[in-house]
């Protein structure tokens, strides 16, 4: 039979008693790192499309990319690049079963993280 007193339970896990772990806002940030990458990736594109429409439109689109501004988005692209290829990797590794305890996923987090930072790095070093 159904239950009928369905409005007077909490929600579960209840906002009250839900404590958000290292694996989840790891997984929240590889969502939003996906469609931040559209940002950086239309600016490119139409850094590019500006080269070949001519001078005039190129110069517009090239003083926004290497401004204050395009510049903060260019570096935090890099970062949201490296972010999620080695969150992807990190789901490929759980596809094939390996590392799911809580001990292995938070360890994982971390390298994800620091790994991204220093890739970060690394990639502005270079360029």
């Amino acid at each position: 039979m159904a239950d009928v007193n369905r409005g007077n339970r909490p929600l579960s896990p209840h906002l009250q008693i839900y404590r958000p772990q290292l694996n989840s806002a790891t997984s929240i940030f590889t969502r939003i790192t996906g469609n931040a990458l559209l940002l950086g990736a239309i600016l490119v594109v139409w850094w590019l499309l500006a080269a070949s429409y001519g001078g005039e439109y190129f110069e517009t689109a090239d003083w926004v990319l290497t401004s204050f501004v395009g510049d903060l988005i260019m570096l935090g692209s890099a970062w949201a690049l490296w972010y999620h290829l080695l969150a992807g990797l990190r789901h490929l590794i759980w596809d094939a079963g390996y590392g799911l305890d809580v001990k292995s996923s938070d360890k994982m987090s971390w390298i994800i993280i620091g790994g991204s930072l220093f890739l970060t790095l690394f990639t502005i070093a270079i360029v």
